[in-house]
């Protein structure tokens, strides 16, 4: 018989649970904050604890005779040499053995992977994706974050640092990022980058929301940022075409629900995709901000009994 399966999504303000049963139902999820403190030290334990305690609480659903898997997806990865997390948004996670630590405090393994991997296999294998072979998952959130699956199944690369395409370097001369270049993808498709191109531009402080609905109401400002946005998502995205070829790109994340993105956007990539008539669906998600918590239950390893 399959194992129950639990999934912990570690995002940067929530962390969430989810407990399938061996049937794939599910029958237990919960979120709760995720810790933030300015000593690093101090954020580090914060989550270390939050996250085992999650693990532990979710198994007490389980029938004291059940086998579990954990996944955990995590905004970072794991680097194979050390065994420590590297390029992690959240900071306080960067050079810390977080799997092994967890490890230890569950006596058994456990399995750990980017989220925007959770994120790509959940639509590959479920969700709007599902019917596609290879597919490029696209996170455009407060950060931008991808994952590439092939097959149903999640493309690390022999760095563990496939899909990162946040962090190409798209503009010399663009905003510096905080991985240290200059104009990274995520300075442009995430929007933390596009509120900050605003507030370049117009020394003003506008929100995500605000800017769309501000193109969408023709504010001359708005309009200025937010097709701007529309050619770097058209530049960004036909070039990853052009490098992958996928059958499929499925966007998730906030900036996901932005409806110009599948009309404009498309023409825009369409334009720099190196085709003349480039075909690739772009999907919106299935599954919403839950695609990473199922992603992170269904790579789910080791045996515990609860």
């Amino acid at each position: 018989m399959k194992p129950y399966q639990i999934g912990i999504d570690l995002g940067g303000t929530k962390t969430e649970t989810i407990l399938f049963n061996p049937a794939g139902e599910e029958l237990h999820r919960t979120r709760v904050p995720t810790p933030r403190n300015e000593d690093k030290a101090k954020n580090y334990h914060a989550i270390l604890d939050t996250v085992h305690r999650l693990i532990l609480d979710t198994a007490k659903q389980i029938p004291a005779t059940g086998k579990y898997t954990v996944g955990i997806g995590i905004p970072g990865t794991i680097n194979r040499d050390t065994h420590l997390v590297q390029n992690a948004n959240t900071t306080s996670l960067r050079g810390r053995p977080f799997k092994s630590d967890l490890e230890k405090r569950l006596n058994g393994k456990i399995s750990m992977e980017n989220d925007a991997n959770c994120f790509t296999l959940a639509e590959s294998v479920a969700g709007a994706a599902k019917a596609y072979g290879i597919v490029l998952g696209i996170i455009m959130g407060t950060g931008c974050g991808g994952g590439i699956c092939i097959q149903g199944n999640i493309h690390t690369g022999s760095q563990n640092i496939a899909g990162e395409i946040g962090h190409f370097s798209m503009d010399p001369k663009g905003p510096r990022c905080w991985c240290g270049n200059r104009g990274c993808i995520e300075t442009k498709l995430s929007g933390t980058g596009v509120e900050n191109a605003f507030y370049e531009k117009f020394n003003a402080r506008l929100r995500m929301t605000d800017i769309v609905q501000g193109y969408r109401n023709n504010d001359s400002r708005c309009v200025k940022v937010f097709l701007r946005f529309l050619e770097d998502f058209g530049r960004c995205i036909g070039g990853l075409i052009s490098i992958l070829d996928p059958d499929a790109i499925v966007l998730g994340g906030g900036l996901s629900n932005i409806e110009e993105l599948y009309d404009q956007g498309v023409e825009k990539v369409r334009h720099y995709a190196f085709h003349e008539h480039v075909q690739t669906p772009i999907l919106k998600n299935s599954f919403g901000d839950s695609a990473g918590v199922y992603g992170a239950a269904w790579i789910g390893t080791g045996e515990h009994v609860a």
